[in-house]
């Protein structure tokens, strides 16, 4: 089975959501949509940290030069 992307793994969740909120399954079935639904939204937080950490935005010293530095949420 291939990795789902972020994209597809989203696809999923709100399929899964949808399901849920019909109110049309049974217990059982509304568990596993539920630990369904929390193993795609680890994945889907996954890709999210690992995209942040790739990214990187250019920022100015105090000379004047662009130079490649992390990007920081923080900020």
């Amino acid at each position: 089975m291939k990795e789902l992307t972020f994209e597809e793994a989203i696809q999923n969740l709100e399929k899964v959501v949808n399901d849920l909120e019909t109110g049309k399954l049974s217990l059982d079935e509304s568990v596993k949509k539920f630990e369904e639904g929390m193993k795609l939204s680890k994945h889907c937080n996954d890709i999210l940290e690992k995209a942040e950490k790739q990214i990187n935005i250019l920022v100015e010293n105090e000379s004047g030069e662009m130079k490649e530095a992390p990007f920081d949420v923080e900020e």
